[in-house]
């Protein structure tokens, strides 16, 4: 007979669990029958311990199986993408209708944002419009004629993730390696695709600050994958600045259409662009060459752009939109930020620069407060840009009742200029730093 107490003694010592032991456990947290005190106990000697390759795959598989295991009735290759979050990141927006006009399938599950900004589900229901509750017969058929899809997590999806989440945010053990593997892979595992790729962020507006840790999770997440057959891969992106020029709900999706109309900011063109190209390679529609090539055709001839439009369509929104951003409404308020000094932008704090586009009311302090579609910033200037003294740099935009002068004196601490430096020098690195296949 397992009991609790012998799972919570066993890890405690570092001793590895049994595959049925996992599944007692999972099972008997989401019924109610193991209490939080001793779930807790157990989280926080994983948090100790560790757990090995082997009890992380078990425990993601558990946890995927707690629910609805989804199976896509597609004649075609699937796959799904997840980042980890960042500030400025709008990537599922353009990576997944490239990759729709490229032939591949993208049925996403999404969820709503808690911090900074939004997450892509309110990005996207800034269209004045789009509904992203949808039933899963009418999610898949959307996919199956544009090609991709966005819709919000059904209740009956991973509900091991949804209590054990809660549980660790309470308890202060949240930061495990292979909690937060599971965590990210149970829900990919369990909507069906054949395919995953991960947009591992790193750096100072990211979960995991070092690359060292960033290449822990990546690793962790894409073993698990194949553990599970899956095809998986995981690519380590720069985190240090916001990606992009805008920070927001409404802002992004612009700046989303934008970059499919060619338009993107260098930063979020390299990004965007190779997840499509790892989604495709997954499909084997190529090498890795061929299938940037492919990607940047579909920007370039507008086919990844009429995908999105008749996404958009299909979802209830409104696909005038892309070509008059109007539609989306404007903010109330707004106030312009100036270069104090001439010089060259060195950094700019990412992390900071979330908490400021939360404040501004871009983002969701709980999971029921309100968002402000309109709220954000738009960067003039990025790291590496020159400036001059008086020079605008960005704009923040409200239509709540924050104090924008307050929040523009905590801004001006966001961006840091030096003088006596070269234009772009040392701030040319790529945003994409390592990919790692696990196929």
């Amino acid at each position: 007979m397992i009991t609790m107490y012998e799972l919570i003694e066993k890890k405690k010592h570092g001793a590895e669990l049994t595959e049925e032991e996992i599944n007692w456990f999972v099972a008997g947290y989401v019924s109610g029958s193991i209490p939080d005190y001793q779930a807790s106990a157990w989280l926080m000697a994983v948090c100790f311990s560790s757990l090995s390759d082997r009890e992380t795959a078990d425990l993601t598989m558990a946890m995927a199986r707690s629910g609805e295991m989804q199976t896509p009735n597609i004649d075609g290759f699937c796959a799904d993408k997840h980042s980890t979050g960042g500030v400025g990141d709008k990537t599922t927006l353009i990576a997944a209708p490239i990759a729709a006009a490229c032939g591949i399938y993208v049925p996403k599950m999404s969820g709503r944002g808690l911090g900074h900004t939004g997450g892509t589900i309110d990005k996207l229901e800034s269209i004045p419009g789009f509904n992203t509750a949808l039933p899963y017969e009418k999610f898949i058929s959307i996919v199956k004629k544009a090609g991709f899809a966005v819709a919000g997590q059904t209740g009956s999806l991973v509900p091991a993730d949804k209590k054990l989440y809660a549980l660790r945010n309470a308890t202060a053990t949240v930061d495990s390696i292979p909690l937060i593997c599971s965590s990210i892979m149970s829900k990919k595992l369990a909507t069906g695709a054949k395919g995953i790729v991960l947009d591992v962020k790193t750096g100072d507006g990211a979960f995991m600050k070092t690359l060292a840790d960033s290449e822990r999770l990546a690793n962790a997440m894409v073993r698990v994958g194949q553990l599970a057959g899956k095809k998986c891969t995981a690519v380590i992106t720069d985190m240090n600045k916001p990606l992009g020029r805008t920070v927001g709900n409404s802002l992004e999706v612009i700046e989303a259409i934008e970059a499919l109309k060619g338009n993107a900011p260098a930063d979020l063109a390299e990004v965007s662009l190779t997840l499509a190209a790892q989604m495709l390679s997954l499909a084997e529609k190529g090498s890795d060459e061929e299938c940037m090539a492919m990607a940047e055709d579909a920007v370039f001839s507008g086919k990844a752009l009429e995908r999105l439009r008749e996404m958009i369509a299909l979802q209830g929104g409104n696909p005038n939109v892309i070509d008059d951003y109007s539609l989306f409404g404007s903010a109330e308020r707004s106030k312009e930020i100036f270069a104090p000094s001439d010089g060259v932008i060195s950094e700019i704090s990412c992390e900071r620069v979330g908490i400021v586009s939360l404040k501004l009311g871009a983002g969701r302090t709980t999971k029921d407060a309100e968002i402000d579609p309109s709220a954000g910033i738009v960067f003039d200037k990025t790291v590496g840009d020159k400036v001059k003294k008086g020079e605008r740099i960005a704009v923040l935009y409200t239509s709540s009742r924050s104090n924008l002068e307050e929040l523009a004196e905590e801004f001006a601490s966001v961006v840091k200029i030096e003088s006596g430096i070269s234009e772009k020098r040392n701030f040319s690195g790529k945003n994409v730093i390592k990919i790692i296949k696990g196929y």
